[in-house]
């Protein structure tokens, strides 16, 4: 899978180049140890190219991290995320959003459908993500998964599903998507949540010298 796969339609950009976040009073990625809160494309590129590389459920987790970023999902969100939830024939998946967000739902890419079809054929039960016994991953299974791939992959700071999030939020903002319609996208019921991402984006200086 490379970044382009990670990319959404139309776009190449993941998220911008140097950027720190510090939101309501939280602690700064640099004061967790982290440079910044996302991932780039070649970044994007390694982890999963990591994650399918060792272990038994290779294509499993190279499309946990291509649907966690696609989706701008949490980790709970992506591991409680049920066959039910997804509807092949239709190219869409009912996203159920925690922490008081807003359920939609989104449309399925054709690299995701195929996953996804692979996915049904290789594991069993209600959940989307599972172990070998059929039960659903958990966040700490998810978590440590995640980590490994980014040491293997040798990105030079600690990686995080979140992180996945967060460089949604910004590859969609830097497509110049609305403010208001990735808000709905990543689930935020306030956008003061999601302006975040936009106040970062270039792209509304887009030829403001032509």
């Amino acid at each position: 899978m490379t970044a382009e796969l990670l990319s959404f339609p139309g776009t190449n950009q993941i998220a911008p180049r140097d950027v720190m976040l510090k939101v309501g009073g939280r602690p700064t990625d640099k004061a967790q140890g982290r440079d910044r809160s996302y991932l780039t494309p070649d970044e994007l590129s390694r982890l999963t190219k990591a994650a399918g590389s060792v272990g038994r459920h290779r294509h499993r987790d190279k499309t946990l991290i291509l649907v966690a970023y696609r989706h701008g999902l949490r980790v709970s969100e992506l591991v409680g995320l049920k066959w039910a939830d997804i509807d092949l024939k239709a190219a869409q998946v009912h996203i159920r959003r925690l922490k008081k967000g807003v359920d939609s739902t989104h449309p399925l890419q054709g690299d995701e459908l195929r996953a996804f079809r692979r996915l049904m054929r290789d594991y069993g039960g209600a959940f989307v993500f599972t172990t070998e016994r059929g039960g659903p991953l958990t966040r700490q299974t998810m978590n440590k998964m995640i980590a490994r791939a980014g040491e293997l992959a040798e990105i030079p700071f600690p990686v995080t599903p979140h992180q996945l999030r967060h460089a949604c939020g910004f590859a969609l903002a830097n497509k110049g998507v609305p403010t208001r319609t990735l808000q709905h996208w990543l689930g935020h019921s306030s956008i003061r949540h999601t302006v975040r991402y936009t106040v970062l984006s270039s792209a509304a200086f887009d030829g403001i010298w032509r």
